[in-house]
């Protein structure tokens, strides 16, 4: 299938978004791994594409890199047209996974590479990578090879040789990836910190949620190729859109039933569980199917019975537990047989703890509760 790529439409004025995606669409054969996508990204912002395998983050990733063409559509940077510039052409930089980092050059040398091959002055160069080690302290293991560093220290290293050509847009893919799981933790808020001080816009992919969640300063959510909602990350967390992104983002507890009152600034919903009072509104129809979401951590448990039990509260059956340090999670039993997981502080070293086969009254507020219609 020939490439479709009209005019793309002008921008306004003044116009703020820095990087734009304009019904972006990528085909391999007949099947759409990006589906007409449309995205402004903002200057200065970490934005960040989530999804599992297989959803499209990692190809339109590689379409703003410049090695896929789409479809159609269009990318624009600062109202420029890019859609089909080859990649050394864009002042776009990428950091691979991988960090491809060349095992028989210095870490000098590695940053040094993309400059010389750019024909900057001599000096130009050495002042540019000594500022590249400084920004990720790093100067002093100038000159050893990649395979005499640590994972995270190779990690600063691909960074800081993507950002020494000073481009527009950095793109990364799966950033830490490659780190274990304590390193990756301790490196999410550097990596962050590196980026902001330069104040290059970022695009990262990743599958790993609380990185994304940590780092950027919105998300995209990804399934088959199109966005499911788009949102800084309390709201993507609080507020889902469907729920395809309430399963996907943390945990959650999801009650099926059916609308039995709709007011602008509350519904209630009859499930086989309990009775839902929910302190907002849907506009649906009365009976209609839908979906309460409940996140872990906004159930409250008790032995004694709530002041009043008509909504929001349930008698139930401690199924299992797993003690993390922090927090505590239950695996509660309704009565029916449908499981939820409760999240508990342990704010008090000799709090209180439940036991299998304990009987407690679970309970929890309108404005925890989000109702979903899809």
């Amino acid at each position: 299938m020939a490439a479709v790529l009209a005019t793309p439409p002008a921008s306004k004025p003044g116009d703020e978004h820095f990087l734009r995606i304009d019904h972006l669409t990528k085909r391999f054969d007949d099947v759409a791994a990006v589906d007409d996508v449309s995205l402004s990204i903002r200057k200065g912002e970490i934005f960040a594409l989530l999804g599992s395998s297989g959803c499209g983050k990692s190809t339109l990733l590689r379409m703003l890199a410049g090695f896929e063409t789409p479809t159609s559509g269009h990318i624009l940077l600062e109202n420029r047209d890019i859609s089909t510039e080859p990649p050394y052409e864009r002042p776009i930089n990428m950091m691979f996974q991988s960090y491809a980092l060349f095992p028989h050059l210095t870490v000098w040398e590695n940053i040094a590479f993309g400059l010389r091959r750019d024909g900057l002055p001599k000096a130009e160069i050495a002042q540019r990578v000594d500022e590249m080690l400084a920004l990720v302290q790093l100067g002093k293991f100038a000159r050893r090879k990649p395979h005499q560093l640590s994972g995270g220290q190779q990690q600063r290293v691909a960074l800081v040789r993507s950002l020494a050509k000073k481009p527009r847009v950095l793109l990364l893919d799966e950033p830490l990836g490659a780190l274990d799981k304590k390193l990756r933790e301790q490196t999410q808020l550097e990596l962050v910190n590196i980026i902001k001080q330069v104040g290059v816009t970022c695009v990262m992919v990743t599958h790993d949620q609380e990185e994304a969640m940590t780092m950027a300063d919105r998300i995209a959510i990804m399934s088959a190729g199109s966005f499911l909602q788009v949102g800084a990350p309390h709201e993507i967390y609080e507020t889902p859109a469907n729920r395809f992104v309430a399963d996907f983002i943390g945990n959650v507890n999801l009650f099926d039933g059916s609308l039995t009152v709709d007011e602008p600034d509350h519904v209630v919903i009859d499930t086989p569980q309990c009775r839902f009072y929910v302190s907002h509104g849907i506009t649906g129809t009365e009976g209609m199917p839908v979906t309460v979401a409940l996140r872990p951590e906004k159930i409250a448990l008790a032995r004694e019975t709530p002041a009043s039990t008509e909504f929001n509260a349930a008698q139930v059956t401690v199924a299992d537990y797993a003690y993390f340090g922090s927090f505590t999670l239950y695996v509660l039993a309704f009565p029916g047989g449908l499981k939820v997981k409760v999240s508990v502080a342990n704010t008090d070293r000799h709090g209180e703890y439940f036991a299998i086969g304990d009987k407690l009254w679970a309970s929890w507020a309108a404005e925890a509760l989000v109702v979903l219609t899809s």
